[in-house]
């Protein structure tokens, strides 16, 4: 069964999105979009406010593919995003 997941990351850029999925299997197919055999990753930025004058990016990643493929795929990815970001 194909599958949607919506992740948010605060403090990471879209170049280490680009990194990590990449070194999870992936392939850059478009400047916002990385593709692995079985998964797509599509992302995009915005600069939100936390409080009232820190400024962070959050970096939005829509995954989609089968749910046996993105549940690992998720989670190894938002392992090395906090470790980035937080």
């Amino acid at each position: 069964m194909t599958v949607r997941l919506e992740r948010s990351f605060r403090g990471i850029s879209e170049r280490l999105v680009v990194r990590y999925l990449t070194n999870l299997g992936g392939e850059r197919v478009a400047d916002d979009t990385v593709a692995g055999d079985d998964w797509t990753a599509t992302f995009s930025s915005e600069t939100i406010g936390v409080g009232p004058s820190l400024q962070l990016t959050e970096v939005t990643v829509v995954f989609e593919g089968e749910e046996t493929t993105l549940e690992p795929l998720v989670e190894q990815f938002a392992q090395k995003a906090m470790r980035a970001g937080g």
